[in-house]
């Protein structure tokens, strides 16, 4: 590898020496153009003061590059960083490029047009690499707007295909809380209601049901349950009980004998089940009212002259410890007496079960005297005007009419 160099001591100098070691080794007029522009700006400032710079430029064969290093008495001026051509090296006085390049050809420096035919040449080849770049970026925006007229007509049939999909999706869920719910029993001298809503609105069910049915006797038998757990798991255990509850009431099991059969029954087939349950019986005739309990929320009863009061049932759940309910609690309801059973979701949404039930009183009292249909609805809306713990909600209201 042979190294040559020269000093110069103005600008065209310098230039003529780059143009001239350039077309010795073959270099593409665009890059001899961006190297003289690049050399004059980083020597610009020490040759403007007088003084002089040395090139200095090397080939080697092996790997087909031109080292170029251009070196200065001081300051270079502007910033080396943002030259024509980014050099490889920078240091106090040095600037390096390293550029592919041929081998030296004898000669070809002589042969060369004059200083302005060559600067004419380099600024052609700049002017079509300048052209070249818009026509790439012309064409680029093009395909650009193509690709997003695309996309945008495929978001909008996506947008379409989601809106189809979440009108299914809703259908299916509506169809499949259809289900999960027990028919409306007529049963004269009772109104009887029901609101539910799940924690999350991607879980159509939760560990929240109910069960209501007529008894051979014209008794009115409700079943309030809250499983462990949120989704179709634990719907599936709420069921178990619900079903289980519903056999042994209808085969004559007394009330308070339901809760701790419904243990023994479920539990060789599912230990994992945890729920509380809240049983009612109500004689529509008499207005006689029975409770069974399993670590469940109090039933609330609102007599139709605005007194309240939660009645308090003792007993312990489906897979808790000595699992049953004691005595009975026994009430007799009036014409105008307004019943809710509910599960803590409706209590417990600011994590205050004591503050919920306080408030669950008010928001009866305000909806003592509405169409049955509207009431269960319109307490869990106002329950839940703040909620800081999300969880399944049930309400059911019964109201004993006399008739």
């Amino acid at each position: 590898m042979t190294t040559r160099n020269l000093t110069c001591a103005t600008t065209a100098g310098l230039g003529r020496a780059v143009r001239a070691l350039a077309r010795e080794h073959a270099l593409d007029p665009e890059v001899r153009g961006r190297l003289v522009l690049s050399a004059a700006e980083a020597a610009g400032a020490a040759l403007r003061a007088g003084g002089q710079v040395g090139l200095e430029w090397a080939y080697d064969p092996d790997d087909g590059l031109l080292t170029v290093v251009l070196r200065t008495p001081g300051d270079m001026g502007p910033a080396v960083t943002e030259l024509p051509m980014a050099p490889e090296v920078v240091t106090e006085d040095e600037v390096v490029w390293r550029l592919p390049a041929g081998p030296y050809v004898a000669g070809a420096a002589e042969d060369a047009p004059g200083e302005e035919a060559l600067a004419a040449e380099e600024l052609r080849a700049v002017v079509a690499a300048a052209d070249a770049l818009t026509a790439e970026h012309r064409r680029l925006k093009d395909e650009l707007e193509e690709t997003n007229s695309g996309v945008l007509a495929l978001y909008v049939q996506l947008d379409e295909r989601d809106k189809q999909l979440r009108t299914a999706h809703g259908q299916t869920l509506r169809e499949l809380e259809d289900a999960l719910r027990p028919p409306l029993i007529e049963a004269d001298g009772l109104e009887l209601a029901v609101h539910y809503e799940p924690a999350g609105t991607d879980a159509p069910t939760g560990g929240d049901l109910y069960d209501w049915f007529v008894l051979p006797d014209g008794t009115v038998h409700i079943t309030i349950v809250d499983a462990l757990g949120h989704g179709v798991t634990s719907t599936r255990s709420a069921l178990n009980v619900t079903h289980a509850v519903r056999t042994l009431a209808l085969e004559g099991h007394r009330l308070q004998s339901i809760v701790a059969r419904t243990d023994e029954i479920l539990h060789p087939f599912d230990r994992a089940v945890m729920a509380t349950v809240l049983l009612a019986r109500i004689h529509p005739a008499t207005g006689e009212l029975w409770l069974a309990n399993g670590s469940h929320p109090p039933a609330l009863l609102l007599r139709r002259d605005g007194t309240a009061r939660y009645l308090e049932a003792r007993g312990r759940g489906i897979g808790f410890p000595l699992p049953g309910s004691e005595t009975p609690l026994t009430e007799r309801l009036a014409p105008g007496d307004l019943l809710l059973l509910y599960t803590d979701g409706l209590t417990e949404s600011r994590r205050d079960p004591i503050e919920g039930e306080s408030r669950l009183i008010e928001a009866a009292h305000k909806h003592l005297q509405s169409p049955i249909e509207e009431v269960p609805g319109a307490i869990a809306e106002d329950m839940h005007t703040v909620i800081l713990h999300p969880d399944d909600t049930l309400a059911l209201a019964v109201r004993l009419t006399g008739q």
